[in-house]
């Protein structure tokens, strides 16, 4: 596994066109290693006591990827519902389904059906993964995300690829019953599961991350669909300085949620706050803030010297 992260190279508040020709990003995107469970330390804590910050999530975690040190949590562990960050996991297994983000998916007629969050699409319109996944990540589309599950393989078929895919990448406190994250009996995440998810997708599906990095795009209209606007719901990209991604959501169950990366001087930090409605951005606000004030370089013991 490389230690280098994508979201040194994105810088912040760039605003995408989709142009929707073959770049290459699929090329280059590193093979997803199964059991790579990003194990993050708990050291810098138990030397460094959290301060009392003003996070009102019910659960909140900060992670510095370059050190995999934890430096503030709040019930990491307790599966809560997801709300739309599920989709995190649905554009993976999409990808892993379609083997590229450039493959054509025909509409299903049920998937316009599923509401609120809509990105737009038509029952028998066809579109690329890369537009659905814009459509997704951007506009938070449920119908984007039953498309997508419908699309390529059956859609029973595709929850249980998430479930899979939860397992296979160490996830411990996660089940998916719904592509999109709206509320159901079962469906959960927990804070640390969601941090886990976003250094994974970040580090072996960059395309993806490029993707939930954007402001907006502008999907031409085509003789197989219309034209579509996608326009990112992460206020942080548009107001936090550094701020590289990466999702939003927001149900009864779970309230409001976000899943915050942010790149400053070469540090990268995924700020992860569930059930904050009203405060889930200026929570993720704090919990950065704080991250880039401190840097979490554990002092490492002299190694004994040979002796002469």
């Amino acid at each position: 596994m490389t230690s280098g992260f994508v979201l040194a190279n994105r810088p912040a508040g760039v605003v995408f066109t989709a142009q929707h020709t073959n770049t290459g990003a699929d090329a280059v995107t590193p093979v997803p290693t199964n059991f790579d469970h990003f194990d993050f330390s708990n050291l810098w804590l138990a030397l460094k006591p959290q301060p009392a910050l003003p996070i009102h999530g019910h659960a909140a975690y900060l992670v510095d990827l370059d050190t995999r040190q934890v430096m503030w949590a709040r019930d990491p562990d307790t599966p809560r519902a997801p709300a739309s960050l599920t989709k995190l996991v649905t554009a993976m297994v999409a990808v892993d389904d379609a083997a590229s983000l450039d493959r054509t998916v025909v509409i299903a007629k049920e998937a316009p059906q599923v509401v609120p969050s809509l990105m737009g699409i038509s029952a028998g319109e066809r579109l690329t993964v890369r537009e659905l996944i814009e459509g997704l990540f951007l506009d938070s589309g449920n119908d984007a995300a039953e498309a997508l599950a419908r699309g390529i393989v059956p859609r029973d078929r595709f929850i249980r690829q998430m479930n899979q895919k939860a397992k296979s990448i160490g996830l411990t406190a996660s089940h998916f019953v719904t592509p999109s994250g709206l509320d159901a009996p079962g469906h959960v995440m927990s804070a640390h599961d969601l941090a886990h998810v976003a250094a994974y997708l970040d580090e072996y599906y960059p395309a993806l991350a490029a993707i939930a990095s954007a402001k907006e795009f502008a999907i031409s209209a085509t003789a197989d669909h219309k034209a579509f606007y996608p326009h990112n719901l992460n206020p942080l990209l548009w107001s936090y300085p550094g701020a590289t991604g990466l999702k939003t959501g927001l149900t009864d169950n779970a309230g409001g949620c976000i899943v915050a990366t942010a790149t400053r001087d070469g540090r990268h930090l995924i700020a992860v706050v569930m059930n904050a409605t009203m405060h889930s951005a200026a929570d993720a606000t704090v919990l950065l803030n704080y991250g880039f004030s401190v840097a979490p370089r554990l002092p490492i013991p002299p190694w004994p010297q040979p002796t002469p």
